[in-house]
C-alpha cells in the first residue's frame, strides 16, 4: 500500500488506519496496538513532530469509532480499549470530538452533502432503497451515519473516511457495499491505484485473521458508473 502514496512521513501513508480498522473488523483487537506502535515508530525515525504523533493517535482512534457502525461497537471498543492500554499519557484524549450541540437537523444537512460526495449519481438510488426497505434506516444512514459519524471530518478526512469504510466492509463481507465504497473513494479524489492498495491491504490482514468470502472480494472499477 505504501508504494500508492507520499512516503516522507506515516502521517500522508494512511496504510495504518486500513490496517487498523481490518484487524477491528476481523475481530483481532489486540493487533491494534501493534499497528499504532510501528507506525509511531515509523514517524519517530522521520523525526516527527509531537503534533503528529498526537495526530496519528487521533487518526486512529477515529477510525476505529467510525468504523464500528460496520463492524459492530463491541469490536470498536475492544480495539480502542486495547489502543488505550499501550497509549502514551500525553496522546490520550480527553474531550469530545463532535459538535453535541449541533441539531439533528444540522447533522442530516452535513450527512447529506457527504451522502452525495460518496455516492454521486447513485445516491438518490440508494436513499431510496434504505428508505423503501426501513424509513428509519434511511433517516439513521444520513443523519446519524454520514452526519454525526462519518461528517465529522476534522480529524479523519473524507477520503480517509472512505478508506476506513473499506476496509471494515471487507473483513466483513459484504461486496454490495465494499462495491459502493471503492467508487465512493475514487470519488472522495483517490487514484485507481490508491484504491487498489486499500482493497489490498484490506483483503491481506482479513486473511491473516481467518476471515473469508462467500464469492471474493470485488475489484476496484476501472470506471465510475457516470463514467460508463
Amino acid at each position: 500500500m505504501r508504494r500508492g502514496y507520499d512516503n516522507r512521513t506515516a502521517l500522508p501513508n494512511p496504510w495504518y488506519i486500513v490496517a487498523a480498522v481490518a484487524y477491528s473488523a476481523s475481530n483481532k483487537a489486540e493487533a491494534v496496538p501493534q499497528v499504532f506502535q510501528y507506525a509511531l515508530q515509523e514517524l519517530s525515525e522521520n523525526q516527527g513532530a509531537e503534533s503528529e504523533r498526537f495526530m496519528l493517535a487521533q487518526k486512529i482512534r477515529e477510525a476505529l469509532f467510525k468504523s464500528g457502525l460496520i463492524s459492530g461497537y463491541p469490536k470498536a471498543i475492544n480495539s480502542l480499549k486495547a489502543l488505550h492500554e499501550v497509549m502514551p499519557d500525553e496522546l490520550k484524549e480527553r474531550k469530545i470530538q463532535r459538535h453535541v450541540n449541533a441539531s439533528l437537523a444540522e447533522h442530516e444537512r452535513v450527512g447529506m452533502a457527504l451522502w452525495r460526495s460518496v455516492y454521486g449519481e447513485t445516491s438518490d438510488g440508494v436513499q431510496k432503497l434504505l428508505d423503501d426497505i426501513y424509513p428509519d434506516m434511511g433517516y439513521f444512514s444520513r443523519t446519524i451515519g454520514y452526519g454525526f459519524t462519518y461528517g465529522y471530518t476534522d480529524v479523519l478526512s473524507a477520503l480517509e473516511t472512505s478508506y476506513t469504510l473499506v476496509s471494515a466492509l471487507i473483513a466483513g463481507d459484504t461486496p454490495q457495499q465494499i462495491f459502493w465504497h471503492l467508487n465512493g473513494a475514487r470519488r472522495g479524489g483517490a487514484s485507481l491505484d490508491e484504491v487498489k492498495a486499500v482493497r489490498h491491504i484490506s483483503i491481506e490482514v482479513a486473511t491473516r485473521c481467518g476471515i473469508s468470502w462467500s464469492d471474493g472480494v470485488p475489484e476496484v472499477p476501472e470506471k465510475l458508473p457516470e463514467e460508463q
